[in-house]
């Protein structure tokens, strides 16, 4: 009976492990149909190594010096120092997307290069032109002349992946050309410091300098998104790789090949983060939206009646879930129409409508104010203290209004809420702040134990904080 319990018990065992492998994806196919169209991409640039001489100082040498013969080697017939040019070489990846020799890879990849060379998995080597790229989103066009129709990938849908969803990778890390690699992905619409634009795919896939720029691929072997970044304390793998969903990538390359350049949506506003305690404070059930930090002046936003303050929930039908959702929204959006915003405000929906105009290069100057005269500092319940500010100060500190914090209780509830000496308070609970007078009554209005938004400035950039005044 024990044999016969051991037998049945090894070979449930045994089918176990059978169906679950069966259940692996099998990447085979989808290599052999995409990898003609994956290309090791290799470019040169040029250094003028004599950009170096304001980081050097030469020294007054005597003639019969051991150095004399060194330096002049460095030394034009005018007796100016000078480097020779050097050359540097960066790896990444691409894929072609049309016929005639159209690819796509990142902007950093080729940024600047002198030459670009593309190498295809037969060892054809193609010198390509830089049609045109785009640092924002990290996109850039190269174009190669064949004699022959080229191989393609496939496009994908990249809106409709799930978190969990096999994905696999094909590059040429560390020059290893048409390298693959494989994982699941981890997050979608992940928002990057340097990268507002781009709602980045997430993935655990193993990407290596030289990957960027390859193809992110569904297990329909069609492409997704462009492999671009990875979070690394090492400069290698570890497990956080990013890529640039293929809609906005196509989008940005289709405006490249027509138009030289890439427009983009603009709403004129800075945004945060809804934290718990500020979410309770705009009545809000549960934290989500962008919260308006401040609205550009002559911007979309303000001409529409957006105000600081509001909470940014739906942007043209689609729900704004946290504040990184909304910049590519917007910057997606066709410039010159018109987008219905839903914001929260004073605890209601308001719905405003919204014509959308292109992202300026530059932001418009504050409007300077008229001097105010000078108070003495005060003390507030709050646990700080404060004094206005004159139109100097105004000016230098890039506020339109408000008072400064000058002292901070360390026990108290201001400094539970991270408000620091120096910053500028402008809003309480929705309501401007422009003198002591401001200040003195909205705080005395205060109920405590209940969080209420304060706006504040800190070197020049608004964030709300959320204060709960103490029993």
């Amino acid at each position: 009976m024990r044999k016969q319990a051991l037998y049945i018990f090894s070979l449930g065992l045994l089918l176990f492990s059978a169906s679950l492998f069966a259940q692996l994806p099998d990447f085979t196919g989808i290599v052999e149909r995409t990898k003609d169209a994956v290309v090791n991409i290799s470019t040169t640039k040029k250094v003028d190594a004599s950009t170096l001489k304001k980081h050097l100082q030469i020294p007054d040498l005597p003639e019969d010096s051991p150095f004399g013969e060194l330096f002049k080697k460095f030394l034009d017939p005018n007796g100016k120092f000078h480097m020779p040019e050097r050359e540097s070489n960066s790896l990444g990846s691409g894929f072609i997307i049309s016929k005639d020799g159209y690819i796509l890879t990142n902007h950093h990849v080729v940024d600047g290069a002198d030459e670009v060379i593309v190498r295809m998995s037969n060892r054809k080597e193609y010198e390509a032109k830089v049609i045109g790229s785009d640092k924002a989103a990290d996109i850039a066009v190269l174009k190669i002349e064949a004699d022959e129709e080229l191989p393609t990938v496939k496009i994908g849908d990249s809106e409709k992946l799930k978190v969990g969803q096999w994905v696999l990778a094909i590059g040429s890390p560390f020059g290893f050309d048409h390298s693959v690699t494989a994982g699941i992905v981890s997050a979608i619409g992940r928002s990057l410091p340097s990268d507002n634009y781009v709602p980045f795919i997430q993935t655990d896939v193993a990407i290596n300098p030289g990957n960027s720029g390859g193809p992110l691929l569904n297990l329909d072997g069609k492409v997704i998104g462009i492999n671009s970044q990875i979070y690394s304390r090492t400069g290698g793998f570890m497990g956080l790789s990013f890529a640039i969903p293929i809609e906005l990538a196509m989008d940005v390359a289709e405006q490249i090949k027509t138009k030289g350049s890439v427009s983009r949506g603009w709403l004129g506003v800075l945004i945060q983060e809804v934290t718990r305690d500020l979410a309770e404070s705009f009545g809000m059930d549960t934290p989500h939206g962008a919260l308006v930090a401040k609205v550009m002046p002559d911007s979309p936003a303000q001409k529409a009646g957006l105000r600081v303050g509001d909470v940014i929930v739906e942007f043209n039908g689609k729900k704004v879930s946290r504040s990184s959702a909304l910049p590519p929204l917007v910057g997606r959006f066709p410039v010159g129409k018109t987008a219905e915003v839903v914001v929260i405000r004073n605890k209601k929906r308001k719905t405003l409508k919204v014509r959308i105009e292109q992202l300026p290069e530059q932001a418009s100057a504050e409007p300077e104010q008229e001097p105010e005269a000078e108070k003495p500092m005060e003390e507030s319940a709050l646990g700080l203290s404060v004094q206005p500010l004159d139109a100097a100060a105004r000016k230098k500190l890039k506020v339109d209004s408000g008072v400064q914090v000058m002292e901070v209780d360390a026990t108290g509830p201001a400094a539970d809420a991270g408000i620091q000496p120096g910053d500028v308070i402008s809003m309480i609970d929705n309501r401007p702040v422009k003198t002591l007078d401001d200040f003195n009554r909205l705080v005395k209005s205060l109920k405590p134990g209940k969080s209420v938004a304060i706006l504040i400035h800190r070197r020049g950039s608004p964030i709300f904080l959320a204060i709960k005044p103490k029993p």
